[in-house]
C-alpha cells in the first residue's frame, strides 16, 4: 500500500469504517421490500460518518474541520434512529441492536473528542 492519508490514521475513522461493514452485513438480511427504504438509508448514513470524517481532515481551517465532524456525528445519530426503527419493526434482534448501539456510542465519544480537539486548536 502507498501513502497513508491522515484520516486513515484516526481511530474514529477506523471505527466508523468497521461500523459501516457491520451495518452492511446486517442490512443484507432485511426484507427485499426494504432495499430502497431502510436498507439504503442505513447504508448511506453509515457511509456518511466515515466520509465526513475523512473530508474534514482535508480542510485547512479548524472551523471547517469541526463542521465536518459535526456532520459525521449527525449521521451517526441518524443511524441510531434507523436502528431503533429496525428493531421495532423486527428486522434486527435486541442483541444485534444493543451490539450496534454500543459500537455507535464508542464512535460518538471519539467524535466528541475529535471535535473538542479541533475547537481547541
Amino acid at each position: 500500500m502507498g501513502y497513508t492519508y491522515s484520516f486513515e490514521k484516526l481511530e474514529v475513522w477506523q471505527s466508523a469504517k468497521d461500523f459501516i461493514i457491520n451495518i452492511y452485513q446486517i442490512t443484507k438480511k432485511y426484507p427485499e421490500n426494504e432495499k430502497y427504504g431502510l436498507v439504503s438509508q442505513l447504508n448511506r448514513a453509515a457511509v456518511s460518518i466515515a466520509s465526513n470524517i475523512s473530508e474534514g481532515t482535508s480542510r485547512t481551517s479548524n472551523k471547517d474541520q469541526t463542521h465536518f465532524t459535526q456532520i459525521a456525528y449527525s449521521s451517526l445519530m441518524e443511524v441510531i434512529c434507523q436502528l431503533i426503527i429496525s428493531k421495532d419493526l423486527g428486522f434486527i434482534s435486541e442483541n444485534v441492536y444493543l451490539s450496534l448501539r454500543k459500537k455507535a456510542e464508542k464512535i460518538s465519544n471519539k467524535l466528541n473528542s475529535l471535535r473538542k480537539s479541533q475547537l481547541n486548536k
